[in-house]
């Protein structure tokens, strides 16, 4: 993956330059921002890299940016000069070297260390075309995938555009006219999670019998017709519910997880505006089914676009930092797995009943391979009620600090009970909607932890209701 706007640094260690730690940022706008911005990445590397190990013994930094309007590559990298000069200063004050400072603009790159015009010139040395160096051969035989740009990995989950976003925007305000009064009142909290789960259920399904062409583009375009307007405005708005959300959440393995991706990854195109905010959810989803089945760059790319929606999504931002601090994903899927299981077992009385009245769930044609007492996920996994809190089972399998600015205990607010522990994973009490004036709605029955759980940032299942039938979405 090719960055674009972007600064990065790779930390080397030992004799033979073995690659440690990297950060990437985006070129600050501002000039007067880059000494700043400098001297935090230098310490950020730096001390990070201390932390895992030892310090790194030199520093190689990258300058990505393409040309803009009538400017030049080398113009680019003259511009950036400064910058350049100000990442080599703040490493060199941590007393480790830059070794090497390139800028990559417009297919070329040049050393900001190398003064000799007999190796570097000053038009810059082409890049390798894609697809013809030996790595490149090497990967294609491995059935490595290339992947192209950061900007063009971004676009898969950029808004719709033309007639077709103001298709979706219509049936988004629709759907949020019927959901929003459904939800804030309470009273059929349930009977919309259940609906927007099973419905989510058939469209992973229908994906799943679809493969997607080998080319990206296609495939994405091809997933867009497979997807109704009200399909994914009824499923968009369904997210922006916790429980519902975290009971997704589960859909994160099995041969189904691909096309669950896909699926995710449609409805974020979906999340045309004003409604951008509400793509938090399937993008947070999409990060976690990425980083869960082992495709860390896509998984870094889709969590980063959800705290571009909203940068105070509680797991999105739990999941941006687990992922980047390379813990491991199987933690909190068998945290998940384990919440599966209990619902499993706690609606199976329910199921004996529906069927001696002669109703038998597991023949409900939106549940394939429904086992007896539970619902199948497309992940694989059973699922029953979504009753599941992703954000609790994130903190207890990953063990992720809490924020200092979150409260200790959320179900120390009022109107809840304290945190409790039931096979390993954080659960809470249900809190009611919040009825003060000023104050956000919030989902009546839904629970009140967030990504933390009761041992870490109190989340807060929160619904925002915009200016008319903009529909609601909540900060989770």
């Amino acid at each position: 993956m090719l960055p674009t706007d972007s600064v990065v640094l790779l930390a080397l260690h030992g004799e033979r330059g073995r690659f440690g730690g990297r950060l990437r940022l985006g070129i600050p706008a501002s000039r007067e921002e880059w000494p700043e911005v400098s001297a935090q990445l230098a310490e950020t590397l730096v001390a990070g890299s201390g932390t895992r190990g030892t310090r790194p013994d030199g520093i190689v930094l990258f300058l990505c940016q393409d040309p803009t309007g009538e400017e030049t590559g080398r113009e680019v990298m003259e511009r950036l000069r400064p910058f350049a000069q100000s990442l080599r200063l703040a490493c060199g004050g941590l007393d480790v070297p830059v070794y090497e400072a390139l800028c990559l603009s417009g297919g070329r790159f040049w050393s900001y260390c190398c003064p000799d015009e007999r190796c570097c010139s000053p038009d810059g040395t082409p890049l390798a075309l894609p697809g013809t160096s030996v790595m490149a051969a090497a990967a294609a035989y491995a059935g490595i995938r290339v992947r192209g740009t950061l900007r063009e990995m971004e676009n898969r989950y950029a808004p719709l555009t033309g007639a077709r976003a103001q298709e979706q925007e219509s049936a988004l305000d629709a759907a949020a006219s019927d959901l929003v009064p459904r939800l804030l009142t309470g009273v059929n909290v349930e009977t919309v999670r259940q609906e927007t789960l099973d419905l989510a259920r058939l469209v992973v399904a229908r994906f799943h019998e679809t493969p997607p062409p080998a080319v990206q583009a296609d495939a994405d375009a091809m997933d867009d017709t497979l997807l109704a307007c009200d399909e994914a405005a009824a499923i968009i708005l369904g997210l922006q519910d916790r429980t519902t959300r975290d009971h997704a959440a589960e859909w994160m393995e099995g041969p189904q997880a691909p096309a669950t991706l896909r699926v995710w990854r449609a409805l974020a195109r979906r999340c045309v505006p004003p409604y951008t905010e509400h793509a938090a959810a399937p993008l947070t989803l999409a990060g976690w089914v990425a980083w869960s089945t082992g495709d860390q760059p896509e998984a870094r790319v889709a969590l980063s676009q959800a705290l571009t929606a909203d940068s105070d999504y509680l797991f999105a931002q739990l999941l941006h930092r687990a992922c980047n601090e390379g813990m491991d994903p199987e933690l909190l899927r068998r945290c998940l797995r384990r919440s599966s299981s209990g619902r499993a077992v706690q609606d199976t009385p329910r199921v004996e009943e529906d069927r001696a009245a002669g109703t038998d769930r597991t023949e409900d044609p939106l549940v394939p391979d429904a086992a007896v007492g539970t619902r199948a996920a497309p992940g694989g996994e059973d699922t029953g009620a979504p009753e599941a809190a992703a954000d609790r089972g994130a903190t207890a399998g990953l063990a992720v600090a809490r924020t200092p600015e979150a409260p200790a205990e959320p179900g120390a607010a009022p109107g809840t009970d304290a945190g409790r522990t039931v096979g390993g994973c954080p659960e809470t009490t249900e809190r009611a909607p919040a009825e003060s004036v000023g104050r956000r709605p919030r989902v009546a029955g839904s629970r009140p932890s967030g990504p933390a759980g009761a041992n870490g940032p109190a989340g807060r299942s929160r619904m925002r209701r915009r200016p008319g039938p903009r529909g609601v979405r909540g900060r989770q």
